[in-house]
This record gives C-alpha cells, structure tokens and sequence, in this order.
C-alpha cells in the first residue's frame, strides 16, 4: 500500500490524513442535504460541523491513547503524529455526540433529528477513512490464506510486512458503504426522531463487532473481547431500549408518560 499520498519536496502528503478529510467532508455533505430537506437550517448545521469534527479527532485520538497507554507513554512524542494512523473511531463518534449535544442546547435546537441527518453521513465518510486504513496500514488483519488477503510490502507501512492479512480496513469500508446505502434507500420510512440514529447504531455495532474477528488487536479488554465490541454491545444496547421506549410510548397513545 502506499502511507504517503503525494511527496513534494519535503512536504509529505498522508493518504491517512487525506483519506479521513475526504470522508469528513463526505459525511458533513450527506448530513447538511438532509438537513435542508428535513426543514432545519442548513447554515446551523455548517456552523456545527466545524466543532464536530475538532472533537471527533480529538476525541478519537484519545480513545486510541487511553487503549495503547502503555506504548504512548514511553513515546509522548508520538500522540500528536496523527498522520501515522490511530483515530478510534468509536471515540470520534462519542466525542462528536458531546459536542452536537453542547452545541444544539445552546441553539435551542433537537438533538435527535440533527441525530438523524449525521446517521446518514457517518457511515460514507467512514467507508472513505478506512481505505485510508488500508493505505497507511493500520487496523490490520490477522494473517490468513484466502484469496483475497493483502501483503503490505512498503517499509513505512503501520502493518506487518510481506504476510497476507485479512484486508479489514476494506471489510469496514465496504460495510459502511453498505449501511449507507440501506439508509439512503429507506430514508422515507424513518418517520420517528432518532430511529435513524438508531438504527445506524444498531447495523454499525453488529458489523464492527463481526469484523473485530478478523482484525489483529489485542483481545481481553473484557473477557475475550476487544473495547470496539464492548462499546458496540452498549451502543446497540442503548439504541434498542431507545426504540423499544419510543415505540411504548407511541402504542400507549399521547396521554403516556414521556420516555427518558
């Protein structure tokens, strides 16, 4: 794979950097369409982005550095060289849903339906950050023999050398191309606020905790499995009582107590 995009002179271009900036401004395209046709002010959406995505990196390197911990603090210099990969995504995603949290009070503006709008961004500009993965190296497979395993021969490569891995980084990048897709095709039948958000968790959880699998992390963060899944087992636990409640509610009629 190729780590470095474009070289001039002694300016290096990443292909993790420039890949995850793809994918960010995929995502914040996707959301601000469909925030201007759910009716909301797509100006607001714009102002907001800017906050999320300084908070998604933020909060996605964190993630990476409180899981690698050991590693970082025997190399500090080593947390701000982004470029060589290490932005967890669930990180991102819990750091961005703060700060949209923050942001949308003070707006006095809903959460779930700009919730909703992200839903349909975030997997696409996922499916572009992780062929920068791929590019770079990181969030490598475990060595396999199937056909369609990738040998990584570029020395500053992040993954092991001239072995044939499991290519997880595509696996994720198609399944975020494949819940985008879903969502798109069946935008009209979320009707209800935050069933998309919901839902995205849902087939977002289950995909990643399936490609955990085939991914060469460390293992034991609870038991045998690794922090991604443990992290989807709560977000997808906390989207169905989500809409387990949304739906109690709406069968009880309008007189029912509201769902927290």
């Amino acid at each position: 794979m190729h780590p470095v995009l474009v070289k001039i002179g002694s300016l290096n271009i990443y292909s993790y950097g420039a890949l995850v900036a793809i994918g960010f401004l995929a995502a914040i395209r996707v959301a601000a369409r469909e925030i201007d046709r759910m009716g909301f002010d797509r100006e607001a959406f714009y102002d907001m982005a800017f906050w999320l995505v300084v908070a998604a990196i933020a909060g996605a390197r964190l993630f990476h550095v409180v899981v690698y911990w050991p590693y970082y603090a025997a190399n500090p210099s080593e947390i701000y060289r982004l470029w060589n990969g290490g932005l967890v995504f669930y990180g991102g995603l819990l750091a961005a849903v703060a700060a949209c949290i923050v942001f949308l009070r003070r707006r006095g503006l809903p959460f779930l339906p700009v919730a909703d709008a992200a839903a349909l961004g975030i997997p696409l500009g996922l499916a572009f950050g992780r062929i920068g993965c791929a590019l770079a190296g990181c969030c490598y497979g475990k060595p396999t023999t199937v056909p369609w395993g990738i040998v990584f021969t570029d020395p500053a490569s992040l993954a092991p050398l001239h072995v044939p891995l499991h290519p997880t980084q595509l696996y994720e990048s198609l399944g975020g191309l494949a819940i985008y897709g879903v969502l798109a095709a069946t935008r009209e039948r979320f009707v209800t606020p935050g069933m998309r958000f919901w839902t995205m968790l849902i087939l977002y959880g289950i995909a990643r905790s399936f490609f955990e699998i085939f991914r060469d992390d460390p293992r034991g963060f609870v038991g045998p499995f690794s922090e991604s899944q443990v992290v989807s087992a709560v977000l997808i636990l906390y989207a169905i009582v989500s809409i387990a409640l949304v739906r109690g509610r709406r069968t009880a009629g309008p007189g029912s107590p509201a769902a927290p």
